[in-house]
């Protein structure tokens, strides 16, 4: 998918002030720790998060989402009057039904011709969100549009925890595949996309590219539609090492489709953004395709995994911290469960970007082993 009229206009996030260390988590897991006499510090070193953040109790994905788009919104300065499209994408919304854009669309004073959906596709959602809005401006059907989402890690965390204490049975090997869901966090970020005579940034957008290889599904799922009367707490099973092996191969040949669709080589490419896993997946994927680390950024030692909005409030972060100069070539790079992989180009021009919630200054001054500064 190419595009000719489609600039990334500006980005909205907020993040959690509550926060929860891995430290802090292995403190609660300390009767599963005691009975496999597992070593402290074990989930830090594992997945590269010292921590994570959490919305307090109760908070409505919808009210951070709309919080996130009154943001992106602002730092744009567009009239509402020409966003024709709102796309609520993360995995977790307020209800089964009715769409929580219905919700995020209200609260936003939108226009009632604005086209309103939600769109899921676990870390790929957002993602995906913003190719259909690309595609509606590019056959002028809107002139801008809004992909918000907002993920809540807590209900996962806290179930996972409980579960893993509770069952006695559990040995060191089978509790391998509930680590990734001691990795999960909170955060909401939107997206605002607009036509280029709308633009002040001219951010545009070049070109996208997806593929999907479904034989792995399986490798990482919930339970059945746990929404349904459980009061939204899943337990999540990843077969973590074959889900990193297969996604990386499946991003690698996106990957290569991808520069042939930009017209690309590696080294036109000057900054990238991944989807926030863990240390170890991002050092293989960065190497299987052969980018430099130091054109990359990173925020999961102290996000972990957000999710849908991972990818986004990353991207979000390193502009705001200058990580992104005029007329970069940048490549967000999405690997989701499924597995499908999202990747998008653009040539980046202006940063418009609001934020609510802090981050440490050097949240991204580490390379994918934790060990030197990253080269600017």
């Amino acid at each position: 998918m190419r595009y000719r009229n489609v600039c990334l206009e500006s980005f909205g996030y907020t993040l959690p002030d509550e926060v929860v260390t891995s430290d802090d988590i292995e403190v609660q897991l300390q009767p599963l720790y005691q009975r496999l006499r597992l070593p402290e510090g074990r989930l830090e070193l594992m997945t590269g998060i010292r921590e994570r953040r959490f919305w307090d109790r109760g908070v409505l994905p919808s009210q951070k989402s709309v919080e996130s788009s009154n943001l992106a919104i602002n730092a744009a300065g567009i009239d509402r009057k020409y966003i024709g499209a709102l796309i609520h994408a993360s995995v977790c919304r307020d209800y089964l039904e009715p769409a929580t854009a219905s919700t995020v669309h209200h609260y936003l004073g939108l226009p009632d011709d604005c086209v309103i959906y939600d769109v899921s596709n676990a870390c790929l959602g957002l993602l995906n969100g913003m190719i259909q809005i690309a595609n509606m401006i590019e056959l002028g059907q809107i002139r801008a549009g809004l992909v918000v989402g907002t993920e809540s890690g807590r209900q996962l965390v806290e179930t996972t925890i409980d579960a893993l204490n509770r069952d006695e049975s559990l040995t060191r090997n089978q509790i391998k595949s509930a680590v990734a869901s001691l990795t999960i966090g909170s955060g909401s970020c939107a997206m605002l996309l607009t036509d280029r005579e709308l633009s002040q940034t001219d951010n545009r957008l070049l070109v996208a590219q997806v593929r999907a290889n479904t034989q792995f599904h399986q490798l990482c799922h919930s339970g059945e539609d746990e929404a349904v009367g459980s009061g939204m707490q899943p337990i999540m099973r990843t077969a973590a090492e074959q889900l990193m092996r297969e996604g990386v191969a499946t991003g690698a040949v996106t990957f290569e489709r991808f520069l042939a669709d930009a017209d690309w080589s590696v080294k036109e490419i000057q900054k990238t953004f991944c989807h926030q896993v863990g240390s170890a997946h991002r050092k293989l994927m960065l190497q299987s395709l052969g980018l430099d680390v130091s054109r990359d950024y990173s925020t999961l030692k102290w996000l972990g995994n957000t999710g849908s909005v991972a990818l986004p409030i990353t991207m979000a972060r390193g502009i705001e911290q200058g990580h992104v100069d005029a007329n970069d070539n940048v490549a967000m790079l999405g690997i989701g469960s499924g597995i499908n992989c999202v990747m998008l180009g653009l040539n980046w021009q202006r940063a418009l970007v609001q934020s609510k919630g802090t981050l440490p200054e050097s949240n991204a001054s580490v390379d994918v082993d934790g060990e030197r500064p990253l080269i600017r």
